[in-house]
C-alpha cells in the first residue's frame, strides 16, 4: 500500500512540474530548435520555429557585440531582432517580457523612453501602421508581440514568432473613440519607431513614421 502511495505522489509531482514548466517557461539551449528553422519572414528578417511548446525557449539570442534580442524563439526576440535588422533601432532597455514592452504610464503618442519608441494605446485615434509592434496581454503576464506587415481600413496583418499562424490577419475596428485591434488576444496598443531613427531625419523625437 505504501509503495502505491509513493508512486501516486511521484506521478502527481511530475504532472505538477510539467504544468508549471509549460505555463511559466523553461529554457532549453541544447534543444533541436535552438539552431533556428525559418517558417516566415518580414523585411528579410526570418521568423523561427519555437517548437511545440510556446513557453519553452532555446537559449539566448544576441548580436556579437552583446545587444540582447531575448530568448530563442519567443515573440519579443523576433520583435527586437526585427527592429534592429530592418529598422536600425536599438532599444535603450531590452529587458523584460513581451507585455512589458508597453508602458502603461506613457501617455498616448508620447515616447516610451525605456524602449525608445512612440507609444499608442488601443482605442486611440492613431491607427496602426506597417512596422508597428502590437503588444498583447494574457493571463500569464508574459504577453505577446507581433509586427504589423500590412494595414487596411478594417484589418491589420501581423507577422509573429512563437504563434500559429506566423502570419495572421486581425480585424481592425474604427469607432468614434478610435481604433481597436480584435482577435483572441487583447491588445494593449502599438509602438512605432520615431522618424529620426527610421529615416535618419526629422526635427522632433516625437514624430513617428
Amino acid at each position: 500500500m505504501r509503495r502505491k502511495w509513493w508512486i501516486l505522489f511521484i506521478l502527481v509531482a511530475l504532472v505538477g512540474a510539467g504544468v508549471f514548466v509549460l505555463r511559466r517557461g523553461f529554457d532549453w539551449p541544447g534543444s533541436p530548435w535552438a539552431g533556428g528553422t525559418p517558417i516566415e519572414a518580414l523585411s528579410g528578417v526570418p521568423v523561427f520555429d519555437n517548437g511545440p511548446f510556446a513557453s519553452v525557449s532555446h537559449g539566448r539570442s544576441e548580436t556579437p557585440d552583446g545587444y540582447a534580442f531575448g530568448l530563442k524563439w519567443q515573440s519579443d526576440e523576433f520583435a527586437r531582432r526585427y527592429l534592429l535588422k530592418a529598422r536600425g533601432h536599438r532599444m535603450p532597455d531590452t529587458g523584460g517580457t513581451a507585455e512589458s514592452l508597453f508602458d502603461t504610464d506613457t501617455p498616448q503618442g508620447a515616447l516610451n523612453e525605456r524602449r525608445g519608441l512612440i507609444q499608442y494605446r488601443q482605442g486611440g485615434m492613431d491607427a496602426p501602421r506597417p512596422g508597428d509592434l502590437v503588444i498583447f496581454e494574457d493571463d500569464t503576464n508574459l504577453g505577446h508581440v507581433a509586427i504589423v506587415a500590412a494595414a487596411g481600413e478594417d484589418f491589420v496583418e501581423v507577422v509573429q514568432q512563437n504563434a500559429r499562424p506566423a502570419r495572421e490577419r486581425l480585424p481592425l475596428v474604427q469607432t468614434a473613440g478610435g481604433y481597436r485591434i480584435g482577435g483572441a488576444r487583447p491588445a494593449l496598443g502599438w509602438l512605432r519607431v520615431p522618424t529620426m531613427q527610421a529615416l535618419g531625419e526629422g526635427t522632433s523625437l516625437l514624430q513617428a513614421n
